[in-house]
């Protein structure tokens, strides 16, 4: 099996050519980011990632509007406009928590019809607001739709469950099963993004996640499938921060490096 590291573009502030310079000599393999429409601005950034020598994973999170029709209008326009770019996959924040089941399936097919056109896989994210808010509710969409695919964030559903899953365990292999990318944020019963994964405090929520990606990376190895992990711990106000001041109790960038040299060290047999 092949595993790809991406960097998140979330939380950058620095012009993108140096960005993409530093993600590059980190030995990241690529980006995951949202883009522009504007298509001279939309070019600039695919010909820096081009010349760095980077893939892009292309990120939908703009689910916004609270009407189903003008929803999965924007949900097209924005699906269509990462399509143009050819990324490895896209990963969208499909639907929204409180729409009912016929509302976000309409959005499963919609992103289903994209990708059997295109041939780009669409696959959508666990992530709190959304149609994949929590493990219960993911296992109903993922039993009504047998090809449906995600990018595990199970950060999110330690916030929601207000737990580590002990008590879902049904719900999490589901998902383990159909998961072909990863966010390696680790959440914790109270939030879903600990202030330092290094800390010794934070050592038995660590535990749990590695666990849970341990065994996402043995299906994909069992498979023979490419498996691509986005290190995507966020900025401040996701990233703790004191108060006042708002400055962030770490660097985000050395968080997500940690992770992604962690886990590369963790599954360099693999």
């Amino acid at each position: 099996m092949n595993i790809q590291f991406f960097a998140p573009e979330w939380g950058n502030t620095l012009p993108f050519d140096t960005f993409c310079a530093n993600v590059k000599a980190a030995g990241y393999d690529g980006v995951e980011m949202a883009l522009p429409f504007e298509a001279p601005e939309k070019q600039a950034i695919l010909d820096t990632l081009a010349a760095h020598g980077l893939q892009l994973i292309g990120q939908y999170w703009q689910s916004l509007e609270k009407d189903i029709d003008e929803h999965a209008a924007n949900y097209e326009k924005y699906l269509r406009n990462l399509i143009d770019a050819r990324p490895v996959l896209i990963n969208c924040q499909t639907g929204k928590d409180y729409f009912d089941n016929a509302q976000n399936q309409r959005l499963f097919a919609l992103a289903a019809a994209l990708s059997a056109e295109s041939g780009i896989p669409i696959i959508h994210e666990t992530h709190r607001g959304k149609s994949l808010f929590a493990a219960h509710v993911t296992k109903h969409y993922l039993q009504t739709n047998p090809k449906l695919r995600i990018a595990l964030d199970i950060s999110h559903w330690c916030s929601v469950h207000e737990s580590l899953l002990a008590d879902l365990p049904d719900e999490v292999a589901l998902a383990i099963s159909r998961t072909d990318h990863i966010h390696s944020r680790v959440g914790h019963p109270e939030g879903p993004q600990v202030n330092d994964p290094r800390a010794p405090e934070w050592a038995d929520v660590l535990d749990a996640h590695l666990g849970w990606w341990d065994r996402v990376v043995a299906a994909h190895e069992q498979r023979g499938t490419t498996l691509t992990i986005t290190t995507e711990f966020g900025p401040a106000p996701y990233m703790p921060s004191m108060p006042y001041t708002q400055m962030p109790l770490v660097s985000q960038w050395d968080v997500n490096v940690h992770m992604k040299n962690l886990l590369q060290q963790r599954y360099r047999n693999n």
